[in-house]
């Protein structure tokens, strides 16, 4: 989940939701009883399931969570193959998912092609002769999201949300963040070494011998190595006023020379006066390399970005190196059925157009309305908990309380549809319809620089679980796909929804007020509405969050990232509360009675714990925790109810229990 937060201000009578006062009480099962809930309570209620649990061998993991996108992708392959063997009208939206469907299918064109898609690129890439071509063809290839050494983007300006201006940020390393260049562990060692065989053999499969490729692909290593080198580590991305440095485009040609910023918007087409560059250091280091690197050596850099990009479109040599490299990363051990994967494609190039028949199959404006009513009555309880927080003075406290409530709640999917009459695709043009969608996907982007932003426009499609808060807009979104169990049941009772999508309104609504959260005002602006002695303050209550979280191990000797993962934390440990607080409020949250041996209280934790049961592979949770800046899920249930003096009541947790922690250790936030 991303970011996200609420408030509302009255805590006398949350009413159970208006719609549901009925609704059936879903049976609680698979509980381990053999174990303590307070030395372990993600394992004892998901143990169970944990062992008998199998991870399909096209998946990196299974459960709910992310991998919740895996039985989606099979959803929305349901809804593909029917329109693309139905007769549709030229130009719909059935027809558009039914081809594009339709050319990834078939693996025997696709095949047949082998690289000959790219061989124009390749050829372009042999025509640079001198900095200003090549920077010419990367800003080209930017247009199609093809970034290599230059991330363009359109988006809200920090300092002023309600415009759309121009950023740019790090990029140009093919590993997943700069230490992986630098760390000289076993894992990543090996790591290393899997990308270089990848890129050899990108090389090979394009009619290099094996002796050239492997030597090209240690150039490409080395530069970017180089780069990474000036890259921030994802911990310092998470300062939100670092990473804000607006410049005119005029003081950017001087300082930065070589990259020849003028030009390269001029191919962008962007016109712009200034720009927000995220990471200043990485362009800076840029600029050196472009003249202290060949022109050759730049010339394989960019071939074998250019082949990278497109690996998992070409033939299936190709898909087979790009899946043998990621294997390595993720520990999946098969391939993701061809189905699968064009139905994640289809999302992501047509996510509106292909959300439109999700909803219309799977989404019920019952489910919508019951959520609405989640939202709101946790809004009420955030609130109440800001008007009793014990640490905060009551300057600060109403500014948060009109920043609650100025947030805008997003749910379902969006009140307009995306228009992509514009984009043609044909049913046997499989790489054809990637580079046409991704070609839009930018210019739908780049019509938006220097225009008022539109707060209705969403940033994910309505099929995917998740849910985020989007800071610049000061908006908590909630898509269709995560309104379903064990997040949410129209049909389950409070304690279950409460426990379930409640943790999860909690936590998106906390986030506008963690680490990065708090930096914004109430209009989405980095703007400061602390009083300095409650902002010291704060900042002490989220170390305490990045200590606690600094001691739960992983794997072996690997801990979960305080730091990096502060802003999760800090929303997962008051979510919670939250999401406490407006179950009690309900007619079924006054209730003591047992159902299936456990009272309303036990069954909201239980709830809380089944929404994070996931089993990954090794390998994923590696990457997990070193790039995800959500901990691991089950930190995502122990973490939290350590701190809750509720969860200590519901299971009589004791000292001695591994969970414990004496009552002035634990952290309340909000």
């Amino acid at each position: 989940m991303k970011r996200s937060l609420f408030f509302f201000i009255a805590l006398l009578s949350l009413a159970a939701c208006k719609n549901a006062p009925e609704a059936t009480v879903a049976d609680i099962q698979g509980i381990d009883s053999s174990l303590k809930p307070g030395d372990n309570f993600f394992m004892y209620v998901n143990h169970k399931w944990y062992d008998s649990a199998q991870i399909p061998p096209s998946q990196a993991g299974v459960g709910a969570y992310m991998f919740m996108n895996y039985p989606q992708r099979l959803r929305l392959q349901g809804i593909l193959d029917s329109v693309s063997k139905a007769n549709n009208t030229a130009g719909s939206i059935e027809q558009q998912l039914g081809d594009f469907y339709a050319s990834g299918m078939d693996t025997t064109t696709i095949n047949k092609r082998g690289y000959d898609p790219v061989k124009p690129l390749l050829a372009s890439i042999d025509g640079i002769s001198d900095v200003a071509s090549l920077m010419k063809f990367v800003a080209g290839e930017a247009k199609a999201y093809n970034t290599s050494i230059l991330a363009f983007g359109v988006g809200p300006d920090n300092k002023n949300s309600s415009l759309n201006i121009a950023h740019i940020s790090q990029s140009g390393i093919g590993l997943p963040e700069r230490d992986y260049y630098f760390e000289t562990d076993p894992s990543s060692t090996a790591i290393q070494q899997a990308y270089k065989v990848y890129l050899a053999k990108l090389f090979e499969l394009t009619g290099s011998d094996a002796a050239t490729a492997k030597k090209d692909a240690e150039v490409v290593y080395n530069i970017d190595k180089q780069l990474a080198s000036s890259h921030k580590t994802n911990i310092e991305l998470r300062d939100v006023n670092a990473n804000y440095n607006k410049m005119s485009v005029a003081d950017l040609v001087k300082r930065q020379p070589n990259i020849g910023w003028q030009n390269v918007l001029n191919d962008l087409g962007a016109k712009t006066d200034s720009i927000d560059v995220s990471q200043p250091a990485y362009y800076d280091k840029l600029n050196s390399v472009l003249k202290s690197i060949s022109i050759s050596d730049w010339k394989i850099y960019l071939k074998a970005y250019s082949i990278n990009n497109y690996a998992d479109v070409l033939s299936k040599p190709f898909v087979d190196a790009s899946f043998e490299f990621n294997k390595v990363i993720s520990g999946q051990a098969v391939q993701k059925s061809q189905g699968e994967k064009i139905a994640s494609a289809v999302d992501q190039s047509l996510g509106e157009a292909l959300g439109q028949l999700y909803v219309k199959k799977y989404f019920t404006e019952d489910a919508k309305k019951r959520m609405l009513d989640l939202v709101n009555n946790l809004q009420k309880a955030f609130a109440a908990r800001v008007d009793k927080l014990d640490w905060m003075s009551d300057s600060t406290k109403q500014k948060a309380k009109e920043k609650l409530f100025a947030i805008t709640k997003k749910i379902g999917y969006p009140e307009k549809w995306r228009d992509y009459s514009n984009v043609i695709i044909a049913k046997d043009k499989y790489f054809e319809n990637v580079v046409s969608t991704s070609a839009n996907n930018y210019q739908f982007q780049l019509a938006k620089l220097n225009k008022p932003v539109d707060k209705t426009e969403w940033f994910t499609t309505p099929s995917t679980v998740t849910a985020y808060n989007n800071p610049s807009a000061n908006e908590i979104v909630f898509p269709a796909a995560i309104l379903q169990p064990p997040y949410f049941d129209n049909s389950a009772d409070d304690a279950l929804n409460y426990g379930g999508i409640g943790m999860v309104i909690g936590h998106e609504m906390t986030h506008t007020f963690d680490d990065q959260g708090a930096q914004f005002d109430k209009n989405g602006n980095v703007e400061n509405w602390w009083t300095k002695d409650d902002y010291a303050k704060f900042k002490a209550k989220t170390q305490e969050v990045i200590d606690l979280y600094n001691t739960f191990t992983v794997l072996d000797t690997v801990h979960i990232k305080g730091a990096m993962t502060v802003g999760e934390n800090t929303a997962d440990i008051s979510g919670v509360a939250v999401a406490y607080d407006a179950f009690k409020m309900t007619k079924e949250g006054q209730y003591t009675t047992k159902v299936g041996g456990f009272t309303p209280d036990q069954r909201f934790f239980i709830s809380v714990a089944k929404i994070w049961r996931v089993k990954m592979k090794d390998e994923f949770m590696r990457l997990w925790v070193n790039n995800n800046p959500h901990s691991l899920p089950m930190w995502r249930v122990n973490g939290p109810l350590m701190n809750s003096p509720h969860f200590y009541e519901a299971f009589n947790v004791q000292p001695g229990d591994k969970m414990y922690l004496p009552e002035e250790k634990r952290i309340h936030i909000w």
